[in-house]
């Protein structure tokens, strides 16, 4: 049986296109939260309606397998009425974070994404080009928005991994994108995938300085960060007096992240700290409630915890909000 090609329009999301031009203009960032279950799209739609923000839902190749492509689909359709029926209609994307195949772009926009990422960043840079450039061509034929990756960011999280980091080279930019034709950029500039990004003592800074000069050569044009949690001590706290060991779990400062929003960053990317948020929230009920087997019991208030971090990240850090 031919599989039918679903387009994004009939889901009723947007592409990211016009959201990432106001985003420049405006000084702010889009917030683009990754999920895989159900409490993690209620506490993204929930977080954005109240503080009237557009929202990139992304879903990972990870998320992808363990939740199911069409189901998927079908909650990102659901989140859109989900918002109507909360009372605010809001832009939502529906993102494939870190494709690394075009086979996997392909099939992502043919089932209904409305923005697909090619991460070509481990290639040499004429493969990362190439890749790139016939993702795109593809993408933008039914009107998907593309975004590419040059410099390789450190860190783990999902099927990500690096060990080393290498920052984005500001003299290729300009080539990249003119070559490519890509919607927005993901740039390596000191921002690290997972929880455990620094080690203690350390005091992360995002390089300023290379977004400045990348900009310089791309005015205008969406810039992308991925690895961009704050990893809450708070949070990590909670988990560890519950039975948790996360140790030594440091992220990087959202005051630097509200700065670079204010530039033409206009997508920040935030996984780690809601899986943290979810997690010290079912750490704490499972410890001191340990008779609780009603699933519906913890993940009620880790997707409480979830909203709160994503309304707070959306208000201090990002700045999208009264931007729906």
């Amino acid at each position: 049986m031919q599989k039918q090609h679903i387009s994004y329009k009939e889901l009723g999301l947007v592409n990211s296109r016009n959201l990432f031009a106001d985003a420049v203009k405006g000084g702010y960032a889009i917030p683009a939260y990754n999920f895989n279950n159900l409490e993690q799209l209620q506490a993204i739609v929930m977080a954005c309606v109240e503080t009237a923000s557009p929202v990139i839902l992304q879903v990972s190749k990870g998320a992808r397998k363990y939740a199911n492509q069409t189901l998927l689909r079908h909650l990102a359709n659901g989140a859109v009425e989900y918002a109507e029926e909360l009372g605010k209609s809001i832009p939502i994307v529906l993102h494939l974070d870190h494709g690394d195949t075009f086979e996997t772009c392909k099939d992502c926009i043919e089932t209904g994404f409305s923005s697909v990422m090619i991460d070509g960043s481990h290639l040499s840079y004429d493969e990362n080009v190439a890749l790139t450039s016939r993702v795109v061509e593809y993408a933008h034929q039914h009107d998907v928005t593309v975004e590419g990756e040059l410099g390789v960011l450190a860190g783990v999280e999902d099927e990500v991994a690096s060990e080393t980091h290498t920052y984005t080279q500001p003299e290729e930019v300009e080539d990249f994108v003119t070559k490519t034709g890509v919607d927005s950029l993901a740039i390596a500039i000191g921002t690290s995938h997972g929880a455990y990004k620094f080690k203690p003592g350390e005091d992360p800074k995002i390089r300023l300085d290379i977004l400045s000069e990348i900009e310089k050569r791309i005015p205008g044009f969406p810039i992308v960060l991925h690895g961009s949690s704050s990893v809450p001590q708070d949070l990590v706290a909670i988990i560890n007096a519950h039975g948790g060991k996360l140790k030594d779990a440091i992220g990087i400062g959202e005051d630097q992240l509200r700065e670079a929003a204010k530039s033409a960053v206009c997508k920040i990317n935030i996984d780690s700290d809601g899986r943290l948020a979810m997690t010290a929230a079912i750490r704490k009920v499972l410890a001191e409630k340990p008779e609780e087997f009603d699933p519906r019991k913890y993940l009620g208030p880790a997707r409480e915890s979830l909203k709160e971090l994503y309304k707070h990240k959306i208000l201090s850090v990002l700045g999208s909000n009264d931007k729906a």
